[in-house]
């Protein structure tokens, strides 16, 4: 009959190989396990951390200071409930992925991890004020640092650069907590929605502004001073990766740059290596590729190409000429 669609031995057939799938293959499914953050919920803490630390731009509308105590005294108990549940889902399923929880075991395997979760959910919360104070400075950055720029309002409104890094901010909180899993998706939602990609782990300074910013790519063991500004697709990244005799690469060691203050990244630009030092006040010209380090106050450029430009094809007067740019 037009419009429906018969379930038949061949789609059961499907069925089964796709099931037959998931037993060949465990990592892609999360089946028979206890634990597991929710992504959907990850992603309602970021919008709900967006309304506490930008109020009256996200969120709820039309505050006053006779209401905001209020509307803040409403707003933190959810952020608290709904990050205890992932942080302490969080470490319950680190704990799984270790081979520490037995499905088949008693139920209350995961109750060592609820005060640890309530005490990092108090931490966490803890530090949204100084958060707050670094955002504040990195709004500022982006106003003075862009010409075009109306004002702050358009600032947080409108620029990806400033999602990018408030996400950050707060993500960097949690991985220094040592907090598994979340940090990591929330940089991730902050990289689809932005196209900046600042991993967690990055150390990052005061007044931090990324322009335009669609491309960035910011490794986990980099290090960046204060007032640094960085253009779009700039990639501050590893140049190679150890490996242990095994062949297994090994992780947790210096693999990016270290910019220090003051210093400008054109767009393009590519600076790799964990040897790899930007002195302060420098300035990297775009597309320039760099793995040495580069001393304090120095600009580098690279030699831009001979561009030639062919006019339109000769009249019947005379030949055409090639002219260098």
């Amino acid at each position: 009959m037009i419009g429906e669609f018969d379930i038949d031995d061949r789609l059961q057939g499907l069925v089964d190989r796709i099931v037959d799938s998931y037993v060949a293959d465990p990592s892609t499914r999360h089946i028979d396990r206890g634990y597991l953050p929710s992504r959907d919920e990850v992603i309602r803490i970021i919008d709900m951390l967006f309304e506490i630390s930008y109020p009256g731009y996200f969120g709820r509308q039309n505050l006053t200071f006779k209401n905001v105590r209020y509307h803040v005294g409403e707003l933190i108990p959810r952020v608290a409930q709904a990050t205890y549940m992932q942080i302490f889902l969080s470490l319950c399923h680190s704990n799984e992925v270790q081979g520490h929880y037995d499905p088949s075991g008693p139920t209350d395997q995961a109750m060592p991890f609820d005060e640890k979760a309530r005490s990092l959910t108090e931490q966490f919360l803890g530090r949204i004020p100084a958060v707050r104070e670094s955002l504040a400075l990195d709004v500022q950055a982006a106003y003075d640092g862009d010409p075009a720029s109306a004002n702050s309002d358009e600032v947080i409104f409108s620029y990806p650069g400033l999602i990018a890094v408030t996400v950050y901010r707060y993500a960097h909180e949690m991985y220094k907590m040592e907090i598994p899993l979340i940090p990591r998706t929330m940089s991730e939602w902050a990289h689809e929605r932005t196209g900046i990609d600042i991993h967690p782990g990055a150390r990052i300074g005061k007044r931090f502004f990324i322009d335009h910013g669609t491309g960035v790519v910011i490794g986990e063991t980099t290090d960046i001073g204060d007032n640094v500004k960085v253009y779009q697709s700039v990639t501050l990244g590893a140049l190679s990766f150890l490996k242990d005799e095994r062949g297994r690469m090994v992780r947790g060691y210096k693999r990016h740059p270290t910019v220090r203050d003051n210093v400008t990244i054109y767009a393009n630009a590519t600076i790799l290596g964990g040897d790899t030092v930007l002195g302060e006040g420098s300035t990297i010209g775009g597309s320039t590729f760099l793995t040495s380090s580069v001393p304090a106050g120095c600009t580098v450029i690279s030699n831009p190409p001979e561009l030639k430009v062919r006019p339109p094809k000769a009249e019947k007067t005379g030949p055409a000429h090639d002219f260098n740019i």
